[in-house]
């Protein structure tokens, strides 16, 4: 290393390359996390094309066991004979919709397996006199035929309390201990369509098929990543400009660079005249 970048070993500048490589090392961190993103992204855009429009199996022939789940299943639809449990029906508190609070419909539905199923029919907005729906639709009696699409359980709340009714999220082996009869626990259906069928809450539309901005966030972690280091390096120059500056080689630079500017200024200045003589003889 030549004399005049011996300053780059001091501990000041050994301090400016610490914290330039932390920053680098966060900004590709982020990065890689905003890829992590799109991945999950792609994940849920290739489950939602593969599951949402195909044909409806028995729950039984999709679901191995009460218990069973595998997230590649999201959105697969299923299709349920039985009749609905009305007496037993929760309403999922904290379920805002379009920015306006509200409550998910759950409602146990008996197969003729004997077994039970939860199925959500639709959203409800809150009240305007008191926290609960105006109207909590009533189910179709008898014998049904329901087509829903898989979720998975939510995680319980802990700590999270609701009135007689309710349930602070859908968690599935809760709403189980309450029904008391044997109930899917690793999923739940989005009611699609039901025969015969009745009045609902609001249902869930197709989910978008977007990966989001995440792979341009990523790209822009790692160019700042980089800009860290290239900003270290414009600051070193400056400075062993300025610690250098009567040294004949960088003066005759310096005295380059200002013949490069004024160059450049004399004919920047020489365009704008044209133009003002071209204006001028219009």
């Amino acid at each position: 290393m030549s004399a005049g970048w011996q300053f780059l070993i001091s501990r000041r500048w050994g301090g400016y390359l610490a914290l330039t490589i932390v920053f680098a090392l966060v900004c590709v961190l982020l990065g890689f996390w905003q890829l992590a993103r799109r991945a999950d992204a792609v994940a849920e855009n290739n489950r939602v094309a593969a599951n949402y429009d195909a044909v409806p199996r028995p729950v039984a022939d999709v679901l191995d066991g009460l218990d069973s789940f595998d997230e590649s299943q999201k959105w697969m639809t299923v299709s349920l004979t039985g009749s609905y449990l009305e007496s037993e029906q929760l309403l999922v508190r904290n379920r805002p919709s379009g920015g306006q609070p509200g409550f998910e419909l759950l409602v146990p539905f008996r197969l003729d397996d004997g077994s039970v199923f939860i199925v959500d029919r639709g959203w409800l907005p809150t009240g305007q006199e008191q926290d609960k729906p105006d109207v909590v639709p009533s189910s179709p009696s008898g014998e049904v035929t329901v087509v829903a699409r898989l979720k998975a359980s939510e995680p319980k709340l802990e700590g999270r309390s609701a009135a007689a009714g309710e349930i602070p999220s859908i968690d599935l082996p809760t709403i189980a201990e309450q029904v008391g009869e044997p109930t899917y626990t690793g999923a739940y259906g989005d009611l699609a369509s039901e025969s015969p069928s009745a009045d609902t809450g609001q249902l869930d539309t197709r989910p978008p098929e977007d990966e989001g901005p995440h792979l341009s966030y990523a790209f822009q972690w790692f160019v700042f990543a980089l800009l860290g280091f290239l900003g270290l390096g414009y600051a070193a120059r400056q400075e062993y400009r300025a610690l250098n500056a009567d040294d004949p080689e960088e003066k005759e630079r310096a005295a380059d660079r200002e013949r490069r500017r004024k160059a450049k200024a004399k004919s920047d200045n020489e365009v704008e005249d044209e133009l003002i003589d071209r204006s001028a003889s219009r």
